[in-house]
């Protein structure tokens, strides 16, 4: 089970990056890539804890179909999100935020099984995994964007 973890530094208070993060209207601003858009569940707004959200996305070209749940919220420290349906086996997500002297620093793990078995361990050698880590970075990227630019 391939586990994926990015820190990434933010010149921004730790409630101002939580907040964004669980944001599903920034969501929707940070994945413009892949077109993600909140077809279900909570479709604006800030997730809370019980809160699903379904997405639909393009992956590999592909249009997709992901529900998650938030599992887990310690405001403004951590949240916790599962798949709960999709194209994964299962994932598990995790969001951290530590307060720093000039700053938050943010960091995610996740933490996902592909499915389709052997076949699935081969496509995160090849080429998922890679997949998952740049996208996860270029969230955390247009996150840092848009708090810093808040000021």
């Amino acid at each position: 089970m391939p586990i994926i973890k990015h820190q990434q530094f933010i010149q921004a208070p730790v409630k101002v990056c939580f907040d964004l993060a669980r944001n599903v209207d920034i969501h929707t601003k940070t994945t413009a890539q892949t077109k993600e858009k909140a077809i279900g569940g909570v479709t604006h707004g800030l997730l809370e804890k019980g809160d699903t959200v379904t997405w639909q996305a393009t992956h590999f070209g592909i249009k997709q179909r992901l529900t998650a749940k938030v599992i887990h919220m310690e405001k403004p420290l951590v949240f916790v999100d599962v798949m709960v349906k999709g194209a994964f086996s299962s994932f598990t997500h995790t969001h951290q935020f530590k307060e720093e002297k000039s700053g938050t620093l943010m960091m995610d793990t996740f933490e996902y099984k592909s499915p389709f078995g052997p076949f699935g361990i081969i496509a995160d050698k090849i080429f998922l995994e890679k997949y998952m880590t740049d996208f996860i970075i270029s969230r955390a990227k247009a996150l840092k964007k848009i708090a810093e630019s808040a000021k």
